[in-house]
């Protein structure tokens, strides 16, 4: 079991334009090295693009050499980040305590005037999304083995966020630009600045909605209400991707194929499973593991939060130590009954307004351009921001 220790001071070198509301959450920090910008600037050859690895909303990551010797993935924030202060500190203060084998590894971090960049060990083989996923730009052969050792991977990992530490941590954005791949192909969960703990008394905290299209549990999207049970449903999404090699979402296939969710359940009605497997394994994959495996997904992507399985049952049903086969399997929460639920009760929220005489131009779906507003959580709305991944 692994505990958040108690923070003690720690002194942290002098920079200029220091950040008061970072200082505060540094000067408690044990396990993180503080780098200085010259010292990363230079590990990275000035951040050239011959070092850039990957980029994405929050900025751009490099590879470089620290002064140790070690290999690192440096993650520059951008100005323009959505991943803000908060979030920073966020993904600070998770992951610098915990240490597991099927998490990334945060080495350190430097914050100088509006810099803030993020250390982290160097993964050889990028993310999920773009080598499995990734329309052909990998050459990494996937085998069935490689795929779900994958799974099997992430699974304890989550495992080991949601049950072992305390107080129990939610990722809050399990997808497949966030699943890292070592030189040996071991998956690595990353990407911890959404992330929220939940104490074990509580069974839920109301927040608002962040995550990415595809993935999100529909009791959290529409409702703002997070337990470990979210992330268990974008886990979920997480097996059919890797089981299928596609990805959740494309607006390039007919209609009905769009999202692979609801063809996923469109399929297991039928007793068609096996028509979901990546055709590029050219038949050497295990039938009826497959078909498991989709189950699985299934189940942890359930419409109703506390019919899915907990990430330990996960774990023991991907090795075959619970049998599924006479689990019943309930409808998933599909994106499109999401979509429509949210549109309806935006359109409620509407028509109450203008029935107390608001202006209906002034509603706030209107000023927030891409984002909708809801009824949901503790607040009187929720924001929820629809955010594509192009990644994926």
């Amino acid at each position: 079991m692994t505990c958040f220790p108690l923070l003690f001071g720690k002194k942290v070198p002098s920079v200029a334009k220091r950040d008061p509301d970072i200082d505060e959450e540094l000067l408690g920090l044990k396990n993180v090295r503080i780098f200085t910008y010259k010292e990363l600037r230079n590990a990275c050859d000035n951040f050239s693009s011959a070092n850039k690895i990957g980029e994405g909303g929050f900025g751009s990551v490099y590879k470089g050499l620290l002064k140790d010797g070690k290999v690192a993935a440096i993650k520059v924030l951008s100005a323009e980040s959505r991943q803000g202060v908060r979030e920073f500190l966020t993904e600070i203060n998770v992951i610098s305590e915990i240490e597991h084998e099927y998490l990334v590894k945060l080495y350190g971090c430097c914050v100088e005037g509006d810099q803030r960049i993020l250390v982290y060990n160097y993964l050889e083989n990028n993310s999920i999304a773009q080598t499995l996923l990734g329309g052909g730009y990998s050459d990494i052969q996937f085998n069935w083995r490689t795929r779900t050792t994958i799974c099997i991977g992430v699974a304890r990992g989550l495992a080991f966020l949601h049950e072992e530490v305390r107080p129990h941590i939610v990722h809050r954005d399990i997808k497949a630009s966030n699943i890292l791949l070592d030189k040996d192909l071991k998956p690595k969960i990353s990407d911890f600045g959404l992330a929220r703990l939940i104490p074990s008394h509580l069974t839920h905290v109301s927040t608002r909605v962040a995550g990415t299209i595809g993935y999100l549990a529909p009791e959290y999207a529409i409702r703002g209400q997070l337990t470990r049970k979210a992330d268990i449903y974008s886990f979920g999404v997480l097996l059919v991707e890797i089981v299928s090699g596609r990805c959740n979402t494309n607006a390039h296939l007919p209609t009905g194929d769009q999202y692979i969710l609801e063809k996923t359940w469109e399929l297991y009605e039928q007793g068609e499973l096996i028509r979901l497997v990546d055709i590029s394994l050219n038949g050497f994959f295990d039938a009826e593991e497959a078909c498991r495996i989709l189950k699985i997904a299934l189940l942890c992507t359930q419409d109703n939060p506390k019919l899915r399985p907990s990430m330990s049952s996960v774990v023991k049903m991907l090795n075959r130590e619970i049998d599924i086969g006479e689990i019943k399997i309930t409808k998933p929460g599909l994106i499109s009954d999401i979509m429509d639920l949210k549109v309806k009760e935006q359109k409620n929220n509407n028509d109450m307004k203008t029935s107390c005489s608001y202006s209906a131009s002034s509603s706030a779906s209107e000023r927030q351009g891409n984002t909708m507003s809801f009824a949901g959580s503790s607040e009187v709305n929720t924001t929820f921001t629809v955010q594509y991944d192009p990644s994926t």
